[in-house]
């Protein structure tokens, strides 16, 4: 089972290693392995909060997560969203920011890291949706209850996680965003930018996961009416349900991959390698997640997506913070093992204690 889910990521893994020797000798080798390890250490979370929404899925767009997903998550993310960005950000044509990221890696980092506060913006108002989402909602399963009963009683309040996330939003371009270092341009310019940033990260989460929860529930209840007695749904989410689903798993991908491309830059600033390196990484959290769900481990281990979903809250905030401040990536990366560490113990606690 173990080979069989994660064979097309030693395959990416054989055929990336080579070519980074073939692109730049065999520096580029350890530097390929040192990113793909980051990008993994950094997205385990990610891995837990897909495989909660894949396991929804039917057979078919589990494959199109495994396939397609992982081509938009390599290309389009770890190779493409850098250009994207400088392109945007610097005002240039694509084929110069492609230019300029092959010929002056130096100005092509420079001007990526001048785009960061608007990514962290993004990404971090999309992650904290998420997190405010899941703690805001009464669950049957507490990891901490003392911790999340009064917020599942805080979030009978309708938009409250929409109104924090703004209050938050606003602090972050008040503080953070007002004293960020820039080359160019004035604070208040900045702060705009980081607001604009924020606010699309927290409309593209209402948007996308709106859509899915709607043809998600519309499904379901088509399909109550075919099901047996006890109201169970006879099939896995597909057609349009699934569709948005999907698109909601490539946006979470996407707000998860902000913090990997932007640390990447500390390792190398070439892009080739950049996109090597995590796109190893991004195949074994795809596999990850196929695996989980195959295994049935979140219905195992029920604290796992709490961990992760207070990984994820962590990971927000750490996004707004290195607006202004730089957050080392190996801090991030510890806080999401800790986490989940943690609550894969309560876990095993937990199935311990129900066996006796």
């Amino acid at each position: 089972m173990l080979l069989k889910t994660f064979r097309w990521a030693f395959a990416v893994t054989a055929l990336g290693l080579v070519a980074g020797v073939l692109y730049d000798g065999w520096t580029a080798l350890g530097l390929v392995a040192i990113l793909a390890v980051l990008e993994v250490s950094l997205s385990f979370d990610n891995a837990v909060i897909n495989a909660g929404i894949l396991k929804k899925l039917n057979a078919f767009w589990q494959r199109i997560f495994l396939t397609v997903g992982i081509l938009i998550a390599v290309f389009g993310m770890r190779l493409l969203f850098p250009i994207v960005i400088v392109a945007v950000s610097a005002r240039l044509s694509p084929s110069r920011a492609v230019h300029l990221a092959l010929t002056d890696k130096d100005r092509y980092q420079e001007l990526v890291t001048d785009a960061h506060p608007s990514i962290a913006a993004f990404g971090g108002m999309f992650l904290l949706m998420i997190f405010l989402d899941f703690v805001f909602e009464d669950r049957d399963v507490k990891w901490l209850s003392w911790l999340e009963r009064p917020l599942a009683r805080l979030g009978r309040v309708d938009m409250l996680s929409v109104c924090l996330a703004l209050i938050i939003l606003l602090v972050s371009s008040m503080t953070f965003a007002a004293h960020a270092h820039q080359h160019g341009g004035g604070h208040a310019d900045k702060a705009q930018t980081v607001l604009v940033s924020g606010i699309a990260g927290l409309i593209t989460y209402l948007v996308v996961s709106g859509l899915s929860d709607f043809f998600e529930s519309r499904l379901a209840d088509e399909e109550s009416t075919k099901s047996d007695g006890a109201g169970r749904p006879a099939v896995a989410l597909a057609g349009r349900a699934a569709f948005f689903t999907f698109l909601y798993l490539e946006v979470l991908d996407a707000s998860f991959s902000f913090d990997g491309v932007i640390g990447a830059f500390a390792i190398t600033n070439d892009i080739v390698l950049m996109a090597l390196g995590l796109g190893i990484g991004a195949m074994y959290v795809r596999s990850l997640t196929v695996y989980l769900v195959r295994q049935g481990t979140l219905d195992d281990y029920v604290y796992l997506e709490h961990g992760a979903h207070y990984a994820i809250g962590a990971l927000a905030l750490i996004l707004l913070v290195s607006i202004r401040y730089q957050i080392n990536d190996i801090v991030t990366g510890l806080i999401g093992v800790t986490l989940i560490s943690a609550s894969f113990y309560s876990s095993v606690r937990r199935n311990r204690a129900a066996r006796e």
